[in-house]
């Protein structure tokens, strides 16, 4: 690997996705891309208040939007990759409603997927998940992202490109290191 990495972060909600890229980022002098909706939440935005189209809408516009910063290829760490929409999809029941529009979503995000240099997949349980007023509480509403977010990596990430932390402990540092011993492989 040549060029600066672009390293992607996914997993359900309350994986430590956005502690991890902010010390990848730091520690690596990456810029990070924050996950979206953060920024739209801190603005004061109700997910609540989207209909079903908008939400669709919402999630096509975020996956496309990365797509893009992803196809600059500068070195960065994103805060959720394409495929985290994809699943976001599917887990909605989206590929019912418009299944021309699910075929072009996944096509995009497997597209942008190969401009990663290393997707680092964290599980689901290994810390306490809090309540924040948009994402769910419910342990099995984000096994189930995760079941489809796991299936999705494994079948559009190349094997060693993707990292999967399902057995590693959950601390940040352990994770930073085994991060960085990855990328030193690809190298």
């Amino acid at each position: 690997m040549t060029r600066q990495p672009r390293i992607g972060i996914a997993g359900s909600a309350g994986t430590g996705k956005s502690t991890l890229a902010a010390r990848l980022s730091g520690d690596l002098g990456l810029p990070v891309r924050q996950e979206a909706m953060r920024a739209r939440l801190a603005a004061g935005f109700d997910f609540h208040d989207l209909t079903r189209d908008g939400h669709r809408r919402l999630l096509a516009g975020d996956a496309d939007a990365l797509a893009a910063d992803l196809a600059r290829g500068d070195g960065l760490v994103t805060d959720r990759t394409p495929l985290d929409f994809a699943a976001f999809w599917l887990s909605n029941g989206f590929g019912v409603d418009d299944p021309a529009a699910t075929e072009a979503l996944l096509a995009r995000a497997v597209c942008a997927m190969a401009d990663y240099s290393l997707v680092v997949l964290l599980p689901w349980g290994a810390m306490p998940l809090a309540g924040d007023g948009v994402r769910s509480t419910n342990p099995w509403l984000q096994l189930h992202f995760q079941t489809v977010l796991e299936g999705l990596c494994q079948r559009y990430v190349a094997p060693a490109r993707l990292l999967s932390l399902a057995d590693a402990p959950a601390d940040t540092a352990t994770r930073l290191l085994l991060v960085r011993s990855r990328l030193a492989v690809l190298n």
